[in-house]
């Protein structure tokens, strides 16, 4: 416990001490908030669907999360470039107990980015249903510790810092724009409702949407049982990955 503790405890402090950072995080969801939500609002409600501002809210959350925890996993990679890592890995602790300290610290920040997006977006005219917040606080904690665990998968693979940020946008724009996030998950085309169907994300953003704004398309149910279980995979691969690294 004290190995995942202290993992955890370094996570923190690095971010904490990054404001630029933390202020950095917030650009991209508040140009989606601004920009979509108000953009594409008269349209929405014209289309009958209500305010877009509480359609966007939870998938611009989902996806403040999601940036934030998968680019966490390039800190193994800065770890192995000056030597920290292999300190860490030749001390007598598990490695299982480092990724779950490592992810843990990664999660604990992707989640307080999240935090802020929610007060930002009720600030933007979102209401969200303070019955089942808890649940909906569940699942963005199920979404910051899935993307963390799956960005030190992948870190856990490459040496290359420079390729580290190329490979997470190749995979973080399709898994955001093809979740359900920024338009509804009805009517699509059969093709695009497979891809939505096997995106973990959608899961998180529908699970986000059903409790914040009262909005499931999938289910509630089925969204949590969904996105609990993809990240205990996930977690395990990682786990698996960060095992086979060499000192």
């Amino acid at each position: 416990m004290s190995a995942i503790y202290v993992m955890w405890l370094r996570q923190i402090k690095r971010y904490w001490r990054s404001k630029a950072r933390m202020i950095g995080a917030l650009g991209q969801p508040i140009l989606f908030l601004l920009a979509f939500g108000f953009g594409f609002s008269t349209i929405f409600q014209k289309a009958g669907q209500g305010s877009y501002i509480q359609f966007l809210a939870p998938g611009v959350i989902a996806m403040s999360i999601l940036f934030t925890a998968m680019f966490t996993g390039i800190e193994i990679i800065w770890d192995r470039k000056f030597g920290f890592l292999k300190e860490t890995l030749v001390a007598p602790v598990s490695r299982a107990s480092i990724v779950l300290g490592k992810t843990l610290g990664g999660t604990t920040i992707a989640f307080a980015q999240g935090i802020v997006v929610l007060l930002i977006t009720l600030i933007a005219g979102f209401r969200p249903s303070i019955v089942h917040l808890p649940l909906g606080l569940l699942f963005m904690i199920l979404i910051a510790f899935m993307f963390t665990a799956l960005g030190t998968a992948i870190a856990s693979r490459l040496e290359d810092m420079q390729a580290f940020p190329l490979i997470m946008n190749f995979l973080i724009m399709p898994i955001f724009f093809l979740s359900g996030a920024l338009f509804p998950l009805e009517g699509l085309p059969r093709a695009l409702t497979v891809i939505t169907r096997v995106n973990p994300l959608t899961y998180g953003v529908d699970g986000l949407r059903g409790t914040l704004a009262g909005a499931s398309h999938l289910g509630t149910g089925l969204d949590l049982i969904v996105v609990a279980g993809v990240t205990i995979i996930i977690f395990a691969i990682a786990t698996w990955q960060f095992s086979k690294i060499e000192v």
